[in-house]
């Protein structure tokens, strides 16, 4: 049953990042929540997979261009 029970969290995103987070959830048909909800588990799933990281470099500081 603790599976079913949600946990808030504060999160804070650059302007930038979180314009990019929602853009892919208006495409994926999800709300910018349920987006980082989603990829958050995608990450723990690979992690578990392999062991891994998603990438090598997940720690490097972002460089996202976005106009």
């Amino acid at each position: 049953m603790e599976e079913k029970v949600k946990k808030q969290i504060p999160l804070r995103l650059s302007a930038k990042l979180y314009n990019a987070v929602a853009a892919w959830a208006e495409d994926d048909f999800r709300s910018v929540n349920g987006q980082i909800e989603y990829l958050l588990t995608e990450c723990v799933k690979q992690r578990k997979k392999n062991g891994k990281y998603v990438g090598e470099d997940i720690d490097a500081p972002l460089d996202i261009d976005i106009p």
